[in-house]
């Protein structure tokens, strides 16, 4: 659904979802490296389990919520990916260690 513009002449940076290594675009968002990266990163909601994806790409849904660097309930549409990020999909309530 999500593609990079060809032209697109920002360097890469590299970063990890869920483990794997991702390549994404210097001064992407994390929720845009996310939509990118071809992966399924669809969330789920800690009450319902409920699949979400970043939706307003804003800050205001909360769609879009990962861990990054073992840190949870981030905004990844608001924080922009850098060199060696660790980013997890949430799924679920978020527990200690994941």
């Amino acid at each position: 659904m999500f593609r990079r513009a060809m032209a697109d002449p920002r360097p890469e940076v590299g970063i990890t979802i869920d483990g794997a290594a991702v390549r994404a675009r210097e001064g992407d968002t994390v929720a845009a490296a996310l939509l990118a990266s071809g992966r399924d990163v669809r969330r789920r909601t800690a009450v319902s389990g409920a699949a979400r994806l970043p939706f307003c790409m804003m800050g205001v849904c909360f769609d879009c919520l990962v861990s990054i660097d073992g840190v949870g309930n981030r905004q990844g549409c608001l924080i922009a990916v850098r060199e060696g990020m660790r980013v997890e999909v949430q799924r679920g309530a978020r527990q200690v260690g994941r």
